[in-house]
């Protein structure tokens, strides 16, 4: 008769007592979905469960070693034990946006309408959001969040990024007890990485076999026209950028927009920056690069010609210049001076990049700029 308390006994040592279907953090060893160009993220699921963890491996600039996760709950499976992130259960319908980017992840995903909170809806270019009115809140930005209004939208998720650290809703985000994860798409240097970032959000909304549908016709658009450049000799040379008071931010050679110049068939002039952010250069530094420049791009802010001419009269007589070979990646900016270049072109670097190359390479596109345009 005193076997069976013995019985029970080892199998709670065995099984560690808990519940069946309440998965240990431990059993989270299946990949469910590993990104094959993003960097900051990964999809983990058990053997048997239907429950998913989203890790995101880089939350903010300089995060090394620096992991947060959420746990996307099915099926009425619990938080497993041990597990010290976010939880939001599966198919969330009521999102917050802190980022444009945001927006257009769930645009592509046909899933506006879940959107209840953004960080300001005029610099948003989407028509979807702009229809909807004054059905989508404003919550404001960080360091100056609305916190009244947004817990009156009810969210079920908040989607933030961090800076240089957490962000400052975390805190009061989990004092209110509303959900947050931290999204890493603006830290990804390949375009195609972060337009990955999809699949993520896909994941969050129970849609990830839409979200890889998006993705994957996604990828041969983009190096369909990475093949357009692949027998040109001739690599233009490009500076980037404009001055800020005394100094010229120059980008990192593994950066985003490098990415997007090699991959068009150009030279970035200043490889010698092989940190992680733009470091500024003096302005002598940043004229001598000028002179030697065939293309000078994402000079924003100026109007045409004559005002680059105007408010930067040292940089008239460079060859560039004289050319007319200047170019800024506002074209689509919105009547409050939202750019859909970091909101839509993060969804579709495709379309980056065939502005890249008719700016590099114009005999290879006749189609018309997308978020470029040429001053004149």
């Amino acid at each position: 008769m005193a076997v069976w308390p013995m019985v029970l006994g080892l199998m709670c040592v065995l099984g560690a007592c808990r519940p069946r279907g309440n998965a240990d953090l431990r059993d989270f060893t299946r990949v469910v979905y590993e990104p094959a160009y993003a960097v900051g993220f990964e999809i983990v699921g058990t053997a048997s469960g239907q429950s998913t963890i989203l890790k995101t491996k880089r939350p903010w600039q300089g995060a090394e070693g620096e992991e947060t996760a959420l746990f996307i709950a099915r099926g009425g499976e619990p938080t497993p034990a041990g597990f010290k992130g976010q939880t939001v259960k599966a198919g969330a319908r009521r999102i917050v946006c802190m980022s444009s980017s945001y927006v257009a992840m769930l645009s592509e995903l046909k899933a506006v309408w879940r959107i209840v909170g953004l960080s300001c809806r005029t610099y948003v270019s989407n028509d979807s959001v702009a229809a909807r009115g004054a059905a989508i809140a404003e919550v404001g930005y960080e360091g100056n969040i609305d916190y009244e209004t947004l817990v009156a939208v009810a969210p079920d998720l908040v989607l933030l990024y961090g800076l240089n650290g957490l962000s400052a809703m975390e805190a009061k985000l989990r004092e209110l007890g509303i959900p947050f994860v931290y999204m890493g798409d603006y830290l990804e240097e390949n375009p195609l990485g972060k337009a990955e970032w999809l699949v993520p959000v896909a994941e969050i909304l129970d849609e990830r076999a839409a979200g890889e549908a998006v993705f994957n016709a996604l990828v041969p658009r983009y190096e369909a026209l990475q093949s357009l450049v692949d027998s040109v000799e001739d690599r233009p040379a490009v500076m980037l950028n404009a001055p800020y008071g005394d100094s010229w931010f120059m980008p990192a050679d593994g950066s985003y927009v490098v990415r997007l110049i090699r991959d068009a068939g150009g030279r970035y002039l200043y490889e010698r920056n092989r940190g992680t952010r733009s470091e500024p250069v003096d302005m002598e530094t940043a004229m001598r690069l000028l002179a030697e420049a065939d293309v000078w791009c994402n000079v924003n802010g100026l109007a045409d010609m004559a005002d680059l001419r105007r408010r930067l009269p040292n940089t008239a007589a460079v060859n560039c210049v004289r050319a007319g070979r200047v170019y800024a990646d506002d074209r689509r900016l919105n009547a409050a001076g939202g750019n859909d270049y970091w909101e839509s072109g993060i969804m579709h670097p495709d379309w980056v990049l065939r502005d890249w190359i008719k700016i590099l390479h114009p005999e290879l596109v006749p189609e018309d700029f997308v978020y470029y345009r040429r001053l004149e």
